[in-house]
């Protein structure tokens, strides 16, 4: 949307475009700038492959080092902080902030085909929620994420933020039929375990750990489906103390990342 007219509105003006490498012989170089990334108070890390930056503003008077390495593909402008906490309209001024093209999302069929472990959540719409889930599976050496059409987006910002970045890492799937995606990755050689707090259920103390292996959540309200509960190869629970019935959904996700780990059967 454009930006409302006003004159005591800030703005970025073509002037104050950073030069790109090679440009302009003479060119102003950015104060306490530096080719290296990495350094302390040097501004994040590279974007990931796949993610490719189209724009980026950053702050004038101490542009962060990552700011040398988008100039050489793309426009970077710099302004103040008035100028960068209106743009985001999260009322703190970062340092950078960068449009990017949005990274290709993975298939099912490809994770199936590729991963060992996966994490699947059902309905799962708080996009904090997500982006813990995400950040705890990529913490912990899981493959992929693949949500139902009723789960928060990965990429949505507070998904992204929440996950540490890690959302734009990690690949994640978008599945139309989660009872048919369990039966799928079955048919692909994965031992599905549902969680649930139901009593019957088997404790995770005492699951298997399989070699390839899908962990299904459902959201905190309802759990699970009972479509998926019965296309999972195992219904596992997190033992409980009296009185408690569940975990917060990405509690419990971290939780069974680490119980089935990669090489948890060999500790």
């Amino acid at each position: 949307a454009p930006l409302p007219p006003s004159s005591g509105r800030p703005r970025v003006r073509e002037e104050q475009r950073l030069p790109r490498a090679g440009e302009g012989v003479g060119a102003p170089p950015l104060p306490g700038g530096g080719g290296g990334g990495g350094a302390p108070g040097g501004g994040p890390p590279p974007p990931p492959v796949g993610c490719t930056p189209v724009v980026a503003l950053v702050d004038g008077a101490r542009p962060p080092a990552v700011a040398l390495r988008l100039a050489a593909t793309v426009p970077v402008y710099s302004g103040g902080d008035d100028v960068r906490a209106f743009v985001t309209k999260l009322g703190v001024p970062n340092s950078v902030v960068a449009i990017f093209e949005r990274p290709p999302r993975s298939t099912v069929e490809h994770l199936a085909s590729t991963a060992r472990r996966l994490v699947l959540v059902e309905a799962v719409d708080n996009p904090a929620n997500i982006g813990a889930i995400v950040r705890n599976a990529a913490g912990l050496g899981w493959d992929g994420l693949i949500v139902d059409a009723t789960s928060a987006d990965p990429l949505a910002r507070r998904s992204l933020r929440v996950s540490m970045g890690h959302a734009l890492v990690l690949p994640h799937a978008r599945a139309a039929d989660t009872a048919a995606t369990v039966h799928h990755l079955r048919d692909a050689g994965f031992t599905v375990a549902a969680l649930t707090p139901a009593a019957d259920a088997l404790d995770l103390a005492d699951a298997p750990v399989p070699d390839k292996l899908a962990v299904c959540l459902g959201a905190e309200r309802v759990g699970l489906g009972d479509a998926v509960l019965e296309a999972a190869t195992l219904r596992v629970r997190v033992p409980m103390s009296a009185g408690v019935d569940s975990l917060n959904v990405a509690a419990a996700t971290a939780i069974a990342c680490w119980a089935w780990r990669p090489g948890a059967a060999a500790d």
